[in-house]
């Protein structure tokens, strides 16, 4: 099994009813529930484990993975409230009022956290729910917890608009990626964390702080993958786009699944990655992602929907 562990939200979307009046409609989302998501449509085993609320929202996200084939058994359930994000568009571009305070998302806490059991693979962790507290404290210690035991894989998915505390935030992600064997970043979030440089360059400085394997999206342009010994970019496929909801979390359970599938997901197997098996990633994120920037929002292929 592949465990996703962090932020699962409700997602407000301005609507109109058929009155003609303002409404909004709830969405399930967050970045690393729908890397779940995603994992499930492309046949990979997997579980979710974030704090979830017991509340008529909560209940739509458990819903909502069950459809996708995902098991929240290791989530922790409270009656907190589940986050709602109230999403509006002036000329086209997003805002959000977003409502954390005291959620079961939020509140989750070290000492909340289960042991995970034997037949969890690999553990993905990233997302908002890096950036809050008391949640990020146990995303943080769970990922360092088993990263000597299974295969751990972090994606920041950086949103400066919601750090607060800039030097703190800086300093738990770059724990957790030296401790990760797969890091994944887009090319922003590596020069937000790195600075200035070329690709290559800011992936190798990472390389040599611990992990075994560095993948950076570039959007439409396509996606590097980076190792001690290989290096390889996979151009992005052309595709008219409806919205780019959800491509990196997408992208993300592709590079997963791929690495499942070739018996790659070990921790002997991302420290041996050679150039193909990149590739193979890179390729099966890629092919993916295009199908759910085509579509509006974070809606992941099933695997019979895969463009060869």
């Amino acid at each position: 099994m592949i465990l996703c562990a962090g932020e699962a939200l409700i997602d407000m979307l301005p609507r109109e009813t058929a009155a003609g009046e303002a409404a909004f409609a709830p969405y399930a989302g967050g970045a690393v529930f729908n890397t779940a998501i995603a994992l499930g449509r492309l046949d990979a085993p997997t579980g979710f484990l974030s704090g979830l609320s017991t509340d008529l929202f909560g209940a739509l996200l458990v819903e909502t993975l069950a459809a996708s084939k995902v098991d929240a058994g290791l989530s922790v359930r409270s009656g907190r409230p589940t986050t709602l994000a109230f999403v509006t568009l002036v000329n086209g571009q997003a805002s959000y009022a977003f409502y954390d305070e005291g959620t079961a998302g939020r509140m989750l806490e070290p000492a909340d956290l289960p042991g995970l059991p034997e037949d969890v693979q690999a553990l993905f962790c990233g997302g908002i729910s890096l950036v809050s507290e008391p949640c990020g404290a146990a995303y943080e210690a769970l990922f360092l917890r088993e990263a000597a035991a299974r295969v751990v894989m972090v994606d920041p998915n950086i949103r400066p608009g919601f750090i607060t505390d800039v030097a703190g935030y800086r300093a738990r992600v770059g724990r957790m990626m030296a401790a990760a064997d797969i890091v994944k970043l887009s090319d922003e979030d590596l020069r937000w964390l790195e600075g200035e440089g070329t690709i290559a360059d800011l992936a190798k400085g990472l390389l040599a702080r611990g992990p075994k394997a560095v993948f950076v999206t570039e959007g439409a342009a396509g996606a590097h993958g980076f190792t001690a010994t290989a290096e390889v970019f996979v151009p992005g496929r052309k595709v008219t786009v409806a919205d780019t909801v959800g491509a990196g979390d997408t992208f993300n359970a592709g590079v997963l699944a791929a690495l499942s599938q070739a018996g790659l997901l070990t921790k002997a197997g991302v420290a041996a990655l050679d150039a193909p098996a990149l590739q193979a990633a890179i390729s099966l994120g890629n092919r993916a992602a295009s199908v759910t920037v085509s579509r509006p929002g974070a809606n992941p292929p099933w695997s019979a929907e895969l463009p060869a």
